[in-house]
């Protein structure tokens, strides 16, 4: 059992590692500095903020969808979009959010039907589709911009940063080839997963990328005006960031998104970039979290309704 405590011990670890360097960065931010910060945003933006945030989760939602398609199992749109919000509110929250969120779709889908093995093919197609986003739009964005990189760490030469944004964008070209020419699944012991119909990878190439896209949206739209650095930049930032947020498990990605948009953006006001960032946890992470609270709750207490009144019919 000593396995169940390895993530939630690593998350912590990365909690403290990165309120440690958030301290240093954010000593001489006053408190009234991020309040200004905030009260700047005009309407606009948070209007724009939450619209982007919806497209995020709809966007997941068709993580879900797609995987159904894959599996060849139909379940209402209703259901999906309820069970994929709720999962991936939650599992963003707790962190490891894999783990976390497999274990609230297993609850939702097995209660249509599904095995635990779909579950765990569904869990891996939805993870994989993150990652393919992740790696298309890092691709994209290290060729067209193969400087980003330099704010991070100035020794790290363009031609490193373009050709791992070749490379990237190499390797959907290798998974597009493999869907065409029909690949042999990946063996896993028992767990098997096949390479998806080239309709379904398209699919995914589409609805992968657009849920980074709106989530990145978010924080470029509550940045200042003046000194915005522009949308791509910020993608390329928000990449790299969340994508260590998930790989340090720790909850929300907590003071990791902060440490590297603050390294990332020496030349935005540092409040701006916090009050930015808070506005992204606000409408990404906790209303959602909040939301799926009342959900698990509504969704225990119909199974629960549907299992007294079977109880009830088998009585009679």
């Amino acid at each position: 059992m000593k396995k169940d405590y390895i993530w939630p011990v690593v998350g912590l670890i990365a909690v403290a590692f990165s309120a440690y360097l958030l301290y240093h960065q954010l000593r001489d931010i006053s408190y009234d500095d991020i309040v200004n910060s905030l009260q700047a945003i005009p309407l606009k933006g948070w209007l724009l903020a939450g619209l982007a945030t919806v497209g995020a989760y709809v966007a997941l939602a068709g993580y879900d969808r797609l995987a159904l398609s894959h599996l060849r199992k139909k379940i209402s749109w209703k259901f999906i979009s309820v069970a994929s919000f709720t999962a991936y509110a939650i599992g963003h929250n707790l962190g490891a959010s894999v783990f976390s969120g497999a274990v609230v779709r297993y609850r939702a889908y097995s209660s249509q039907g599904l095995s635990g093995a779909d579950v765990g093919v569904l869990v891996a197609f939805c993870s994989f589709t993150f990652a393919l986003g992740s790696i298309l739009l890092g691709g994209i964005v290290l060729v067209t911009q193969p400087s980003m990189l330099n704010r991070f760490n100035e020794d790290i030469p363009v031609w490193v940063a373009l050709g791992a944004g070749i490379g990237m964008l190499t390797l959907v070209g290798l998974y597009i080839i493999g869907s065409v020419l029909k690949f042999k699944p990946l063996k896993i012991r028992k767990f098997s997963l096949e390479y998806p119909s080239i309709r379904i990878v398209w699919r995914q190439l589409l609805i992968g990328p657009l849920e980074l896209l709106a989530a990145a949206a978010i924080i470029y739209f509550a940045l200042p005006e003046a000194s915005n650095p522009g949308y791509l930049l910020v993608l390329g930032i928000f990449l790299a960031s969340f994508s260590a947020a998930l790989i340090s498990h720790a909850p929300g990605g907590l003071g990791v998104l902060e440490v590297m948009f603050l390294l990332a953006l020496p030349d935005v006001d540092p409040a701006d970039v916090v009050a930015a960032l808070l506005i992204f946890r606000l409408f990404y992470l906790l209303i959602p979290f909040a939301l799926s609270l009342i959900f698990v709750v509504l969704f225990e207490h119909d199974q629960w309704m549907n299992r007294f009144k079977s109880r009830s019919k088998n009585s009679d």
